[in-house]
């Protein structure tokens, strides 16, 4: 048991559970948990990576020995027109057209000599409308920004100058660890994914790491993949309210973990990451709010983990060698991802 303080400020025994949340005092909630896990200042002033300082060149040495049997898993969603956005928030899915095309070789329009002819085409679509990183920009609060700088200094008309997706193009490769928490707490629903809303804390994520064993435990510099179930669902009844709508997720009192754990990123299988609706009668988006510009923690969202956890469940080993660096949009807030988990 570890003494915290809770959202009203008075100390308490044991982790922060949902029952202990004022659901009227977001804000109140909100400056409690950046208070007690808050990393400014704890890399330097002018750090930009956050927690990707946990993840250290010896760190992935050892994450390159859990490759075995040389399988591998894209965790991307496709990029089409058949993605789950709606335009909420202005976000649509991928528009793919063609520039040049067989037929145009075909017809001579292209007008190349000696018989070649090409293919070309070019996308069109916000950052973060498919499996995608949540950058160190993405979220302020109360106006700061990671580490603690005015957020009309960092994220300007021209993006985000300081802590842009692309500082960490490089460094998003290393242990990841699957804890598929939909098949180990689904089961209480009589299932292998959780019912939209359903708010995953601290003592499931724990259970979930003892039910796997020594390879789903979570240490420093990890890069924890969150499954929920709710994408095989969306796969089985349509995307429905997928994008934006209610989801399982983790909930607000996680906060205390992320932050204890030092693990350096962390994805789930949702459009939002946390639960929806949230745990507080106004909020929006509430973990977000603590985990990117306090914890300075990146957070991944659409990923697709269910070829993967099924490859886990089969043989017992939840930890891979995970490579997954954001597409390095200059000054992006966020960015397209493939990750790729090596078994």
């Amino acid at each position: 048991m570890t003494a915290e303080v809770s959202h009203d400020g008075r100390d308490r025994l044991g982790p922060l559970t949902p029952a202990d949340l004022d659901r009227t005092d977001p804000e109140g909630a909100v400056a409690a948990a950046a208070a007690r896990v808050s990393n400014w200042g704890r890399w330097g002033e002018d750090d930009v990576r956050g927690t990707m300082n946990f993840l250290t060149p010896d760190l992935r040495v050892a994450a390159a020995g859990l490759v075995r049997t040389g399988e591998s898993f894209s965790l991307s969603q496709r990029f089409d027109m058949d993605g789950p956005q709606k335009g909420w928030r202005r976000r649509t899915n991928p528009v793919h057209t063609m520039l040049d095309t067989g037929t145009d070789a075909v017809t001579g329009v292209q007008g190349f000599p000696h018989g070649i002819g090409g293919a070309d085409d070019v996308i069109a679509m916000p950052l973060q409308c498919s499996t995608q990183w949540d950058g160190l920009g993405h979220i302020f609060d109360h106006g700061r920004a990671w580490n603690g700088r005015p957020a009309q200094e960092v994220v300007t008309s021209l993006g985000d100058g300081v802590t842009g997706i692309e500082t960490v193009a490089d460094v998003i490769c290393g242990r990841g660890v699957l804890l598929d928490v939909g098949r180990t707490v689904g089961a209480r629903f009589g299932s292998d994914g959780l019912p939209d809303g359903y708010a995953i804390t601290a003592a499931d994520l724990e259970e979930t790491i003892a039910a796997q064993g020594e390879s789903g435990r979570v240490g420093r510099g990890d890069i924890v993949l969150v499954r929920t179930g709710q994408l095989a669902r969306t796969r089985r009844d349509g995307w429905g309210d997928y994008a934006g709508g209610p989801a399982p997720g983790l909930s607000f009192t996680t906060a205390d973990w992320l932050h204890r754990t030092e693990i350096c990123a962390i994805a789930t299988d949702t459009w939002g990451f946390e639960a929806r609706p949230n745990e507080f009668d106004d909020a929006f988006q509430p973990l977000h709010q603590v985990a990117i510009p306090h914890i300075g923690l990146f957070i991944g969202e659409m990923w697709d983990l269910d070829a993967l956890a099924a490859a886990c469940a089969a043989d017992g080993r939840y930890e891979f060698l995970l490579t997954a660096g954001p597409l390095p949009v200059t000054g992006a807030v966020g960015a397209p991802a493939n990750p790729i988990a090596l078994r």
